[in-house]
């Protein structure tokens, strides 16, 4: 989970059922306040809509991600719009508006005031990487929209009194670190280097990794940075190894990551490869990548692996039939997070606890949610706005080409 402002990291169970109590606390006060005389009737075409907008990089730098998440949404919407999502007394169809911002944070920018303020969505999702969701920040803080992000970077939701209207869905930095820096230690590496991404994400990275390892006693010999996405990582490479480390963490969404691994494997350095989450994706394990990527290890959600669908809880059950779609549509799955099909499932749910439309009101709901989505654990509170429970993060390496959960 995500650090609390007030205490220590662990979602207790008081914690959880007054999260809870909170929720339905407000959902009461919200049906109270429904306007809306119609009884609840099915979805009909150009009934009232549940609009979301979203901003995803389908092109350029980000791409690895962002297409992925489109899929994750397509397959969530169908099965929101198979009943529609009741909101006061009516059921509404879900909508989104979806853009291809090109992993360009000026165009982002202008997507999500376009969206905001001239078509008039409920709420905005995306932005998979941090600098484009750092540019639908200000739009969403300014049009007072709620906005979900997709991205890594503790900075996207902090400092939260200018970011109320902002949520996060990946994990925390923190907490991926301190999975990587316990495993480091129980394999009694001594001293790692680090390879961190340019930007917000790599400076999350930096001061997470560089404190979990210090708690956990081992020593960073280096911190480089990597160039900026799509950049040549061999000097980076050359310089993280020449202290001679006994592992490398690399920082790095893909599809920079693989290609640090493979500058690492030119370089010489023959030993183990620690991961961040953002690097997962299905570029990660295509071609040529599969042999690089063998052997490295990653802190991913638990989505990733295969053995939560043997579980028969409702949200193992709803995962199932999302891998069962995706791989429908799309020939297979890579294990990747859905942070983008779990979003538009808490905008609806906020909604629909709101019984209504309204931006603050869908906001007020959204901070006081506690539910468990396809990639795991959200708790969502009015002081932490990063969501991703650190419980539902598992470590994983890859075994003749495919994820394995280690622990």
């Amino acid at each position: 989970m995500a650090t609390s402002a007030t205490g220590p990291s662990a979602l207790t169970r008081r914690g959880l059922l007054a999260a809870t109590a909170g929720t339905l606390l407000l959902g009461a006060c919200g049906r109270g306040a429904a306007g809306e005389s119609d009884p609840v009737r099915t979805v009909s075409p150009g009934g009232a809509e549940l609009l979301i907008g979203v901003s995803l990089e389908l092109t350029g730098p980000g791409a690895a991600l962002g297409v992925l998440q489109q899929r994750a949404l397509e397959i969530t919407l169908e099965s929101l719009n198979a009943k529609g999502v009741p909101i006061g007394n009516r059921r509404r169809a879900v909508r989104l508006e979806v853009r291809d911002n090109a992993g360009d944070p000026a165009l982002a920018a202008r997507q999500a005031t376009e969206l905001a303020h001239d078509a008039g969505v409920h709420a905005l999702i995306g932005g998979t990487v941090a600098e484009t969701s750092m540019a639908l920040v200000g739009v969403a803080q300014k049009e007072r929209v709620p906005y979900l992000s997709l991205a890594f970077g503790d900075g996207i939701v902090l400092p939260l009194a200018q970011r109320t209207y902002v949520f996060k869905m990946t994990p925390d930095a923190a907490d991926m670190a301190r999975r990587l820096a316990r495993l480091i230690a129980s394999q009694r590496l001594s001293r790692v280097a680090l390879l961190a991404a340019h930007g917000l994400h790599g400076d999350s990275g930096v001061r997470a990794m560089t404190g979990a390892l210090r708690t956990a006693g081992v020593a960073l010999t280096s911190g480089t940075r990597l160039p900026r996405s799509g950049g040549d990582p061999r000097r980076a490479a050359r310089t993280a190894t020449a202290g001679r480390p006994d592992g490398v963490v690399v920082w790095a969404t893909a599809p920079d990551s693989a290609a640090a691994v493979a500058a690492l494997r030119r370089a010489g350095y023959d030993g183990p490869v620690f991961l961040d989450a953002g690097a997962v994706a299905e570029q990660a394990l295509e071609g040529a990548n599969a042999a690089t990527m063998e052997g490295v290890y990653a802190v991913h959600p638990t989505s990733l692996g295969g053995a939560m669908l043997a579980n028969t809880t409702m949200s193992a059950l709803d995962r199932k039939e999302f891998v069962y779609r995706y791989v429908q549509l799309h020939g297979g799955f890579s294990g990747f997070a859905p942070y983008a099909s779990d979003a538009v499932q808490l905008v609806a749910d906020a909604a629909r606890l709101s019984t209504s439309v309204d931006r603050g009101r869908i906001r007020a709901f959204l901070q006081n949610q506690v539910t468990e989505g396809m990639a795991g654990m959200y708790s969502f509170t009015p002081i932490r706005h990063g969501g991703m429970d650190q419980g539902s993060l598992g470590v994983y390496t890859v075994s003749a080409g495919a994820w394995t959960r280690v622990s």
